[in-house]
């Protein structure tokens, strides 16, 4: 049998806790969780460390008391980032629609 990856196993461990849950919050993170593995989010980042880019916590932490932290992070995800986080700059993700880089932005926002 093959076997998974922590950052797998652990993302697997999340997305049944948060569908077994049933409320609409857990669905929500469910959701969002799926996108970003769903498009590669976590090939750079895990929720809890830094790897290429900064850990969804920290993204999360930072941005937690800005206003407009789901509509910036939504843009960061849409058109790329250089320099925010060091000199590994993030690239425009433009397969996704607006709606989708909002669903990973709030779910992010949610991982504080």
């Amino acid at each position: 049998m093959k076997s998974m990856s922590h950052t797998a196993l652990a993302a697997a461990v999340v997305l049944g806790a948060a569908l077994s849950a049933g409320s609409p919050a857990a669905h929500a993170e469910a959701t969002g969780l799926a996108l970003a593995q769903q498009e590669n989010c976590m090939s750079c980042h895990s929720v809890t460390r830094s790897f290429m880019g900064p850990a969804l916590r920290d993204v999360a932490a930072k941005y937690a008391d800005r206003e407009d932290a789901a509509n910036y992070l939504k843009h960061k995800i849409l058109d790329g980032s250089t320099g925010v986080w060091g000199v590994v700059p993030m690239p425009a993700n433009t397969q996704l629609t607006p709606d989708q880089a909002a669903t990973l932005a709030s779910w992010v926002l949610t991982l504080k």
